[in-house]
C-alpha cells in the first residue's frame, strides 16, 4: 500500500527547529518520525524553504551558518521530498558563504541551470554570480 502523501508547510519546519509552542513542536516531530519510517511521504516546495530563511533570518535573529545547517538538515530528512533540492542546495551554499539573499542565491542557481544570464548584476548582492 503505497503511503499518503501530506504538504509540509512552513509551520511545521518551524516549529519543530524551534520548539517556541512545544505542543505543535511535538506534533510536528511525530510526524517527521512518520515520514522517517515510511509511514507518510512528505513533500514540499522551494518556496517553503526560502519562507522558512526568511523567517530564521528576520524574526528569530539566527545567523546565516545556522539557518544554513537547518536547511541542510530539512533537505536530508528521510521520507521528506524537496521540489529543485539541488536549486536549494545551490541556493543555501551560495546564502551562506556569499552572504547573500537566499532568493538571489536561488535565482543564481537557477540561471545556472538553465544556462540563462542575467539582465544585470544584483544591485544589493555583488558577491553574487550566476556565471
Amino acid at each position: 500500500m503505497k503511503a499518503e502523501t501530506v504538504f509540509a508547510d512552513t509551520n511545521l519546519f518551524l516549529r519543530y527547529l524551534t520548539d517556541d509552542v512545544p505542543a505543535q513542536a511535538d506534533l510536528a516531530e511525530a510526524l517527521l518520525h512518520r515520514a522517517a519510517k515510511g509511514e507518510v511521504a512528505l513533500v514540499t516546495t522551494s518556496l517553503v524553504i526560502a519562507e522558512i530563511v526568511w523567517t530564521l533570518e528576520s524574526y528569530y535573529h539566527l545567523p546565516k551558518r545556522d539557518v544554513q545547517a537547518k536547511v541542510l538538515a530539512i533537505l536530508n530528512t528521510a521520507g521528506l521530498k524537496v521540489a529543485d533540492a539541488d536549486l536549494v542546495m545551490q541556493a543555501i551554499g551560495g546564502y551562506a558563504e556569499k552572504n547573500v539573499d537566499f532568493i538571489d542565491a536561488y535565482n543564481a542557481a537557477w540561471m545556472l541551470k538553465n544556462d540563462i544570464c542575467p539582465s544585470s548584476p544584483p544591485p544589493t548582492s555583488p558577491n553574487l554570480s550566476a556565471r
